[in-house]
């Protein structure tokens, strides 16, 4: 399957989001294999989603969050759980929105250009599992569309993905 993502460059954001949720929803629809839907999700969000310079999963094991796919630059590849927007999004199993990292306690720089950042704790029953990690190298970047577009896009990979990691 196709998916051609250079036409949502024109789009405003809202029909935008709408179609990466379609996007998404194709794509969980035609492939059962985790990683490459992990893969996948990530580059769609990354193609899609103007002012990101990374957009990735965390998960859960071993008393720390463990880097799962993502694209941008390298990232940290653990991450404790007594600091960071990821941590605290995981350990308060809500959504946190970062408008200025800098003014984050403990937020931690995998990439110096981030500014701004949007996670969103990933449920199996009411087990959180991983997270959802969008960073944006400007601040305020993240608004009401994004918020709620990437709530229900999580709510779509908590369906479909889950695994004991």
């Amino acid at each position: 399957m196709t998916f051609e993502l250079k036409g949502l460059v024109n789009l405003d954001d809202r029909k935008r989001m709408d179609e990466l949720i379609n996007f998404i929803k194709i794509q969980l629809d035609d492939e059962s294999d985790k990683l490459a839907l992990m893969s996948n999700i990530s580059a769609f969000i990354m193609g899609s989603i103007r002012d990101l310079n990374w957009a990735g999963f965390y998960f859960y094991k071993e008393d720390e969050l463990i880097l799962g796919p993502f694209q941008g630059l390298p990232a940290c590849t653990r991450l404790s759980l007594d600091k960071g927007v990821c941590a605290k999004a995981f350990c308060n199993k809500k959504t946190i929105k970062v408008d200025d990292v800098h003014e984050f306690t403990d937020h931690i720089a995998c990439d110096s250009q981030s500014e701004s950042e949007l996670v969103l704790p990933l449920f199996n029953e009411e087990k959180v599992y991983g997270v959802l990690d969008l960073d944006s190298p400007i601040k305020n970047r993240f608004t009401d569309i994004e918020l709620e577009g990437f709530t229900k896009i999580a709510k779509l990979i908590e369906e479909k993905i889950y695994e004991e990691f």
